[in-house]
């Protein structure tokens, strides 16, 4: 086995070096990281300026690996590199027999061995597909996120992957984006919350174990506050937001430990993200200490060409590296002009070697120096992808994933015999869509469809009829598909059919491919003839159950006003269908709660439940316009933040606070009594809010502070506590740096951002 050849130790301690060979000194009192510091320098010290370059350098698959060699064009050249030792990452490359071919030409064939880390985007699963990462949100349940990231990660890592870019934690309010549906919604603290789970379910508690893989958070930062939420867009905002919005997610990820981080396509205030030396250098390399490596997003280092920032490739190189942006994906600047800049003395030779560093501690921390075949046991592949363990967990999970938004006269749960059921939807027969976005290792096909899932149910007659189709043409991508289809010729069928029901479940909403990245609407509204189907439908038999699939929150109010039953069931993976009808018949009882709010208007959006309440909230006297409000629709969502119901009822009474006053070393417990009240046992996602009155700088109405998931039996009442301190208060204040005013506060309890009960406290800083 190629290992590296010389070495320069700093510590006597035993160092490990290249792949595998040892060098035993007598034991000393180093830590283990001063020794991970050692090997990391040791290695730096043999490399040329070209080679430490080639670390910053990640390059897609870019050739069939197994097929002839590449001998002419791009392919050539980046062949070249690998051989050359210029390559620190490939992504896009998957399955062992490729990863250890592409590993073998770094280790064995380059001057000092380094191996490569492999990337690809396992975003909410790899072949097994867990909901949408929104749609997980909705689950309020933190260990079965983590559970589903763990389960994503054991799959990758089986077929070669070690580096996973996700969790996406940007912070969005605008459903018309498509990636709100890759995140964890509207709330900042939600959001970093989720945000630890997700990370440690990718990263374990050790990257050495073969069923782990880097985490990457992303997109730093502000990539979700796009302007008319226009993928790619400008994004401007103050710093306030940016300090108590944005960035909370991405410092929980920090203190997470995550090892990587993943710039923004978008500007911010006028400087492209990818070269933004405040937001890389400043913040996260400083004053957060974070001591892994930044990866640009694909390609956007030559993107600041675009923008206007920078004039040519090579300026963007110079930009990008100063900034901070450590390695580059896919645009070939660094690799191309980072050498010339250094002997330019446009780039510190310093700083092509802290972001060296920083890719090569992450490759130790990843065992691949002891082992870089450490991810490639085809055995190990062959009983890992799509194991019934996988299949298991991602029901579960999606099961937690669906909202029950509204159940009038108790349609649902349905009776498991003696009906006739008539299922309408285009979507209802799809097993490809229910894969949602950002799943590019699934198989098309390969979902459990919500008609199969309602087939296992045999008591009741089910007839299916599709009513109108929602696409055309290939849905693999979504520009190659036809979507929003006119054709209304099924509508007929299907009222028949409808009439003869004693209930309809409608499967209605957005493809799977039609939210995600580059699919943003300006209509958030039913796709396509759908709308018009689900009134004509009404029309003969009103006894419906819309269950919806989508991948971002949907202006519905019709619906709302006339449909009796209504499910957000996302698109939920691989096990979509077992679990919306295992929740229609009431084999689980949903749990969800909303992550984003719903509008009743596009026209409303971005909507959000943490506002800030304007000097003219309210009408003042009869009949005046005069105040923070529009003409033609009300204020108020259609579906709040936290919203979601059971089929059984919760009863929130006797909120207490153990005092009404702390200071900076005391705190106050807040508790409340939670009943189940209906004739089911239900979970129930209690909810923590405070609202800061009086601040240095404006604050919103209601901040999420805490929530905890709690079961009951039906008549059961569980009493549930907070403890509000001085870290429940802090917020970046006008002072530029966070810390906890003194002043007057609310604290709310409840089920929802809207439906709470609330008191009064004081907190006076010492």
């Amino acid at each position: 086995m190629t290992v590296i050849k010389k070495v320069s130790f700093v510590l006597a301690t035993i160092v490990v070096i290249g792949c595998g060979q040892k060098i035993i000194k007598p034991k000393a009192v180093f830590s283990q990281k001063d020794i991970l510091e050692t090997r990391v320098d040791s290695i730096l010290k043999l490399m040329t300026l070209e080679e430490k370059i080639g670390q910053l350098n990640q390059y897609n698959g870019f050739w069939e690996i197994t097929g002839p060699t590449p001998k002419e064009g791009q392919a050539a050249k980046k062949y070249a590199d690998l051989k050359n030792g210029l390559v620190g990452s490939m992504l896009n490359v998957k399955g062992v027999k490729d990863v250890r071919a592409l590993q073998k030409i770094a280790v064995e064939e380059t001057r000092l061995g380094i191996p490569l880390i492999f990337g690809f985007d396992v975003i909410h699963g790899f072949k097994t597909i867990s909901p949408i990462p929104l749609a997980e949100a909705a689950s309020w349940d933190l260990a079965e996120i983590k559970k589903s990231a763990a389960i994503a990660a054991e799959e990758a890592a089986s077929v070669g992957l070690n580096w996973t870019f996700a969790p996406m934690v940007d912070i969005s309010r605008d459903a018309r984006w498509g990636r709100v549906m890759e995140g964890a919604g509207e709330d900042p603290y939600l959001g970093s919350q989720i945000a630890i789970a997700r990370v440690q379910g990718f990263q374990g508690d050790d990257l050495t174990a073969r069923n782990t893989i880097l985490a990457c958070a992303k997109h730093f930062a502000a990539y979700g506050f796009s302007e008319s939420g226009r993928d790619y867009n400008t994004v401007d905002v103050g710093e306030s937001t940016l300090q108590n919005v944005i960035f909370p997610p991405f410092k929980a990820a920090v203190d997470a430990g995550v090892r990587t981080f993943m710039n923004s396509f978008n500007e911010l205030n006028g400087i492209p993200a990818t070269g933004n030396k405040y937001l890389q250098r400043d913040i996260l390399k400083d004053d957060w200490k974070f001591d892994g490596f930044v990866v640009s997003d694909w390609g956007s280092i030559n993107e600041m060409i675009a923008h206007g920032y920078a004039k040519d490739s090579k300026q963007a190189a110079e930009i990008a590296i100063n900034a901070g942006s450590d390695m580059d994906m896919e645009s070939s600047a660094y690799v191309e002009y980072l050498s010339a800049l250094v002997k330019e003395g446009k780039v510190k030779e310093s700083t092509i070697d802290d972001a060296a560093r920083r890719i090569l501690r992450v490759k130790f921390e990843l065992g691949l120096f002891d082992n870089p075949y450490l991810y490639c046991d085809e055995n190990y592949e062959k009983e890992t992808v799509g194991k019934a363990a996988f299949q298991e967990g991602v029901l579960e999970m999606a099961k937690k994933s669906i909202v029950l938004l509204k159940n009038e006269k108790e349609l649902l749960p349905l009776k498991k015999s003696g009906q006739k059921i008539v299922v309408i939807g285009a979507l209802a027969n799809d097993k490809t869509s229910p894969l949602g976005s950002w799943r590019i290792a699934a198989d098309d096909n390969s979902a459990v469809s919500l008609l199969e899932g309602l087939q296992n149910y045999k008591g009741n007659q089910l007839t299916y009829v599709k009513g109108a189709d929602l696409t055309e043409g290939r849905t693999q991508f979504i520009w190659e598909t036809k979507i929003n289809t006119t054709d209304k010729s099924g509508f007929a069928e299907a009222m028949a059919a409808a009439k003869t029901a004693d209930v309809v479940i409608m499967s209605l909403g957005e493809h799977g491919l039609q939210s995600g990245e580059g699919r943003s609407r300006t209509d958030i509204g039913l796709p396509g003839v759908q709308q018009e189907l689900l009134e004509e439908v009404y029309k003969v038999n009103p006894n419906i159950v819309l269950v919806l699939n989508n991948g971002r929150p949907l202006a519905i109010p019709w619906a709302d006003a006339h449909i009796p039953a209504i499910v957000e069931a996302w698109q939920l993976g691989t096990q979509s269908g077992n679990a919306i009808a295992q929740v229609l018949y009431g084999d689980y009882n949903p749990s969800g709660k909303l992550p984003m709010t719903f509008p009743r208007n596009v026209g409303q959006v971005p909507i959000y439940y943490n506002y800030k309440n304007t000097g003219r909230p309210v009408m003042n006297e009869p009949e005046s316009v005069f105040w923070s409000h529009y003409i033609d629709e009300k204020n108020t969502p259609l579906y709040p933040f936290g919203y979601g119901l059971s089929y059984t009822q919760f009863e929130y009474s006797n909120m207490e606070l153990s005092q009404k006053y702390f200071s900076d070393d005391g705190s106050i417990e807040v508790s409340v009594n939670v009943k189940n009240t209906g004739k089911y046992t239900g979970k129930e996602v209690v909810q923590l809010y405070i609202r800061d009155l009086f601040a240095s700088i404006t604050r919103p109405v209601l901040e999420l502070k805490g929530f905890e998931m709690i079961e009951l039996q039906p008549n059961q009442t569980k009493k549930v506590s907070f403890i509000i301190n001085k870290k429940t208060i802090e917020f970046f204040t006008a002072n530029s740096k966070w810390e906890a005013e003194s002043g007057d506060f609310k604290v709310f309890l409840g089920g929802s951002s809207a439906k709470t009960l609330e008191a009064d406290f004081q907190y006076k800083n010492n």
